[in-house]
């Protein structure tokens, strides 16, 4: 069984014991969050109307934050000596996957 959730405007394929990166979210750690599932697949069941999604759950626990890798920016203006260099290191926060509720079949 798998699921696809959607978190900080991006989706994530996950199972039951998988570690996924998601955007920081607003939570401590060691605390559950509960996530928005698009999809799910359990065999041959497919469940993906938003009706039946509403009963479903994807269930995680967050183990702690981490940092993306490095961006590095560089802007300037051509025959005007204006220069400026940039960095951005993106945060996110590592959560387990728990459980999957399926409710309706």
């Amino acid at each position: 069984m798998y699921a696809v959730i959607a978190s900080g405007g991006k989706q994530e394929k996950v199972e039951v014991g998988s570690i996924v990166e998601l955007e920081l979210l607003s939570a401590n750690i060691d605390e559950e969050v509960t996530l928005a599932p698009v999809l799910l697949v359990d065999g041959a069941n497919i469940v993906a109307s938003p009706k039946l999604l509403e009963k479903t759950s994807v269930k995680g626990k967050v183990l702690g934050e981490t940092k993306g890798k490095k961006i590095v920016g560089f802007t300037y203006r051509p025959k005007a000596r204006a220069r400026r260099r940039f960095g951005h290191r993106q945060h996110y926060s590592q959560v387990e996957i728990t459980e999957i509720n399926l409710a309706a079949k």
